[in-house]
């Protein structure tokens, strides 16, 4: 005989179902939950202290408030207050420039800067056949001025900014050296980047690759295919002063040198690793050796790691810079971007470098005022180039 129960009794059960399923996840969710909680207190303070400070202003600054610049400071604070040394914002005019750059075009003076611990802006890597290098601009010289302005007083990214501009026209720029001020002045220009150059030394092969863009590639495919038309017996590959670039950029280079396998491999926060890039079965037969030195980073480090984790070829040099992190940049409705550290990255072996580079198998240091001019050394100067054609000559014999 069948029972009937009642509407009451069927709310219960059901009330009682939900209760027993909500005792089962909630010490799954709870966590969770107080996570996300405490994260959005954290925002509700900030926002609270930054609207405090934007009606003190808006009540009692003396001055004009230009909205565009309170903007970008806010995200750039934002950005500095992560303590990721390779995190920036980009205003809409910096990322259209940044992109440019990554596609190997560029106007401007032809440098590469980061921001000095002083606030001051550091020369890193100074492109070839640019107004910078022509002028006498030296890597790691800190630029104090730009058109009479001191740094300090336009701020990192307006300083930036300023040093940027329009095809043909001037820019003057102050750098200290030594505790000397130095004034240039010099014509912005575009530049066509040329990230890659090739020659031969008797029959060894020499590329130099001073940066990975989008057009590092096929730069490469066309110095390779000269010097291999030169029935070269080995090739040093350059990599010094390359601060890097393009992940997909060195893998498609390394793509051409390397054995079928993998190649890079990234690890996120949450555990998840991913396979960057992989190599195929075609690859150089030919003895290598790849230069190295402390301005060697990021991308050129996994260059040459991965050359050597194949026992491909062995480095030369002194310790690479270190950087073994990977940055994504995340474009903004307004046009700007964000970068920051997403995560590490890794070689075939799997060996980790960050912080601490790349320890070359063989060390061979040069004269320090001499490594803004790597690439226009002659072979006599160039010590570390001498030590690879050294190394590379007994591997063939």
């Amino acid at each position: 005989m069948n029972k009937k129960i009642s509407l009451g009794a069927t709310i219960s059960l059901v009330a009682i179902a939900a209760a027993i399923t909500l005792i089962i996840t909630m010490s799954f969710t709870l966590e969770s939950f107080n996570g996300k909680i405490s994260g959005i207190k954290e925002l509700e303070e900030n926002y609270k202290k930054l609207a405090e400070i934007d009606s003190r202003v808006r009540t009692n600054y003396n001055g004009t408030i230009d909205e565009d610049a309170i903007q970008d400071a806010i995200a750039q604070g934002y950005m500095d207050g992560l303590n990721d040394k390779y995190a920036r914002y980009y205003s809409a005019e910096e990322y259209t420039a940044e992109r440019l750059a990554g596609e190997g075009k560029l106007v401007g003076v032809g440098i590469t800067v980061s921001k000095e611990e002083s606030g001051y802006i550091q020369i890193t890597v100074i492109n070839e056949k640019s107004p910078a290098l022509e002028a006498g601009l030296k890597v790691d010289d800190i630029i104090v001025k730009v058109d009479g302005e001191d740094v300090l007083k336009l701020g990192y990214d307006g300083a930036v900014s300023a040093i940027r501009g329009e095809e043909g026209e001037k820019v003057s720029i102050t750098v200290r050296r030594g505790g000397e001020d130095i004034d240039f002045e010099l014509t912005r220009k575009r530049i066509d980047i040329v990230s890659v150059t090739e020659r031969v030394i008797d029959s060894i092969g020499y590329i130099r690759i001073s940066e990975f863009n989008s057009t590092t590639l096929e730069q490469f495919n066309q110095a390779l295919k000269s010097v291999m038309d030169d029935n070269v017996t080995s090739i040093i590959f350059d990599v010094r002063n390359n601060g890097g670039g393009s992940v997909n950029s060195v893998v498609g280079v390394l793509d051409r040198i390397l054995p079928e396998g993998d190649i890079a491999y990234a690890v996120y926060k949450s555990g998840e690793e991913e396979v960057l890039g992989t190599s195929d079965a075609d690859h150089i037969k030919l003895p290598m050796v790849v230069i190295v030195n402390e301005n060697t980073a990021s991308a050129a480090e996994l260059f040459a790691a991965a050359i050597r984790d194949y026992d491909k070829g062995k480095l030369v040099g002194v310790t690479t810079y270190g950087k073994g992190v990977m940055q994504n940049t995340y474009t903004l409705q307004d046009g700007s971007a964000i970068t920051l550290t997403t995560a590490f990255y890794y070689p075939p072996s799997k060996n980790n470098y960050d912080g601490e580079g790349l320890k070359p198998d063989y060390e061979q240091d040069l004269n320090p005022e001499l490594v803004p001019k790597i690439g226009t050394l002659s072979d006599e100067e160039d010590t570390q180039l001498k030590k690879a054609i050294e190394v590379i000559s007994a591997s063939k014999s």
